[in-house]
């Protein structure tokens, strides 16, 4: 099995569609009010906010690992796990703000792509813990934990958008010379509920 073949099996995945709808349901009761739930799917700017926000705690941890393969970084390698970790509520609430819009077996996907991604959370929280303690190595392990976990979640929320179209067109309108993006042309635009 290569891995687009095991990232397609993830959608076939019943096991999560319990837990899906559970997220689907509390993101609908979190974010009842429609204008809430629309600014933060990024009406406004015309594409979805979460990939745009997630660069900043991935960028934060990648640069914290690439710090920590030379001693004395120790303390930027900390701040930087930090603000990774202060960035990823806001990451997080927008990803879930565009959840309940999914299909099935986008919904499939976000709930697998959103437990690596957790997984991933709790490495850098742990990492940070140790390197407030210096324990410097265990923190550095607890990374390279955290980014090969956020590199499945990565993997999962890249599939969920590029080959399953999740969020794709949502917002465009018809370019004012009446052309419309090839994609509009095959799959409709879903309307905000």
């Amino acid at each position: 099995m290569n891995l687009h073949e095991a990232l397609r099996a993830v959608e076939n995945l019943r096991a999560a569609d319990r837990p899906a709808a559970a997220v689907a349901a509390v993101t609908r009761r979190l974010l009842r009010p429609p204008r809430l739930r629309e600014v933060l799917r990024g009406s406004w700017l015309g594409h979805p906010l979460h990939p745009l926000v997630i660069t900043v705690p991935i960028g934060a941890w990648v640069c914290a690992s690439v710090l920590d393969a030379r001693a004395g970084n120790e303390e930027a390698a900390r701040r930087l796990t930090g603000i990774g970790l202060a960035a990823a509520p806001p990451t997080v609430l927008l990803g879930l703000a565009d959840y309940d819009r999914l299909e099935r077996r986008q919904q499939r996907v976000g709930v697998v792509h959103a437990i690596a991604n957790t997984t991933a959370l709790a490495c850098f929280t742990a990492s940070y813990a140790a390197r407030l303690k210096e324990a410097h190595s265990e923190g550095k392990l607890l990374s390279l934990l955290g980014l090969a976990a956020l590199g499945v979640g990565g993997a999962l929320g890249g599939h969920l958008a590029y080959a399953q179209g999740a969020g794709v067109f949502r917002w465009q309108r018809p370019a004012e010379d009446g052309n419309v993006y090839p994609f509009e042309a095959r799959r409709p635009i879903r309307q905000d509920r």
